[in-house]
């Protein structure tokens, strides 16, 4: 099945590296117009413009720290002048930390739960009056929300608490014709030797080794295995799945 979004116009949320880049390129060259942001200004956001200004259609690449309500007005008013409407919404920024949890404190759990949690709900309230008809909206969650990992207590409640919201949002919107779906990624390598030293790279990779063998495929996930799955859920393909959580983690 081919997919085409020629004429569609999207939003993603942290989409200058990692997953969010993937899925910003993956959509640019399948014909949908898209807009992103990033948080600070770095070599990724510099690069990835590079990329979309050889790509067709009209990209753009935003300054927003949407871990605040003011940002994310700010944004989405950025996106209805910029592109008018919107036909996908894929919210994938998100900080993570790693904090014992009697160590956990207000303003570490805040600034977890806002970015990947809170901003959803903005990200999403705001840019329901530029939806359409057949318009899908797409979490990037996480294996951890069904697993729990140590001392990301704040993390995974944030992530399962997508789950809970797209299933909510799924009743709620389906008669208006938006679709409301998570991704859950496993263990994915967006490890980047360019933006490491080789010590810690090659110390990384190490690691990424040990989780290698917990994966029945027998590899890590890549950042274009999350894209396709939002492409697959933003398609017509997905006319049909509302409310569920698509994990891509290799069969872990």
């Amino acid at each position: 099945m081919t997919l085409t979004f020629a004429g569609k116009n999207a939003l993603v949320t942290g989409g200058t590296r990692g997953i969010g880049r993937s899925i910003v390129l993956a959509l640019a060259r399948a014909g949908a117009n898209v807009v992103t942001n990033y948080r600070s200004q770095d070599d990724a956001a510099e690069s990835l413009a590079v990329e979309l200004k050889e790509t067709a259609g009209t990209h753009h690449i935003l300054k927003a720290d949407i871990g605040t309500a003011a940002a994310v007005t700010e944004l989405v008013g950025e996106v209805k002048d910029r592109l008018g409407s919107l036909d996908i919404v894929v919210h994938n920024a998100g900080v993570i930390t790693h904090v014992p949890f009697e160590r956990l404190s207000d303003e570490g759990w805040g600034e977890v739960v806002d970015s990947n949690l809170t901003a959803a709900y903005r990200i999403t309230q705001q840019a329901l009056p530029l939806l359409g008809a057949d318009a899908s909206i797409i979490y990037i969650g996480s294996k951890v929300a069904n697993v729990g990992v140590p001392m990301r207590a704040h993390y995974t409640a944030a992530k399962a608490g997508l789950v809970g919201l797209a299933r909510s949002l799924s009743k709620e919107l389906g008669p208006k014709g938006i679709r409301v779906n998570v991704v859950a990624p496993g263990i994915i390598d967006t490890s980047d030797p360019d933006r490491l030293s080789p010590e810690d790279y090659a110390a990384m990779q190490g690691r990424l080794a040990d989780y290698r063998k917990r994966i029945p495929v027998g590899r890590l996930g890549r950042g274009d295995d999350i894209a396709r799955a939002v492409l697959f859920l933003a398609g017509d393909g997905a006319s049909f799945i509302t409310g569920e959580t698509l994990n891509v983690d290799g069969g872990m």
